[in-house]
């Protein structure tokens, strides 16, 4: 069964040094973290906190061609996790016909906030230990970009989250 989720917030595990997205089921507790690459966590918190750009960076091309080409991205499903790899498909719509595309979460969460498609995750999924993975996850320093399902974020407010990261918080990011 699929369980909506949203990003609930951006943390970073201290003993990987690997940014990690959280998301949290509608409408309950359970929370899915997925430990994600730094250039897809700066990706998602700049959509978050609603920060464009004059050229589209990656994840906002990638948008634009779904679009360009007359398709929808209906929505995501993180499906499954195969040695700590989770995996993802984005359902796209296109003249009737549904295309399923794999991907990695951390990308398709990025088109999804970019497109305001629904993100689902697999029942299984939320049924782990809430904070299995490679270390100990710490939401406190370095700063945290935390938002509320439904809510806006103030653009100061990423601002102040973007000064004070340093590029070693995200540290070296090793598939």
């Amino acid at each position: 069964m699929l369980v909506q989720v949203s990003v609930q917030s951006l943390g970073l595990d201290r003993a990987s040094n690997t940014p990690v997205v959280i998301l949290q089921e509608h409408g309950g507790e359970r929370v899915l973290p997925i430990w994600i690459g730094p250039g897809e966590a700066s990706a998602i918190a700049m959509e978050l906190a609603d920060m464009k750009f004059s050229r589209p960076l990656t994840h906002d091309l990638l948008a634009s061609v779904v679009g360009g080409l007359g398709g929808a991205l209906q929505k995501v499903i993180i499906s499954r996790v195969e040695e700590s790899t989770y995996f993802a498909e984005m359902i796209i719509r296109r003249n009737g016909e549904v295309i399923s595309v794999d991907a990695r979460p951390s990308d398709s969460i990025a088109v999804a906030l970019r497109l305001e498609a629904d993100i689902f995750a697999d029942e299984a999924l939320l049924e782990r230990t809430p904070l299995e993975g490679p270390g100990e996850l710490t939401m406190g320093e370095p700063p945290v970009l935390k938002r509320e399902p439904d809510t806006e974020m103030a653009a100061e407010e990423l601002k102040e989250y973007l000064r004070k990261l340093a590029p070693e918080d995200f540290g070296r990011f090793t598939p």
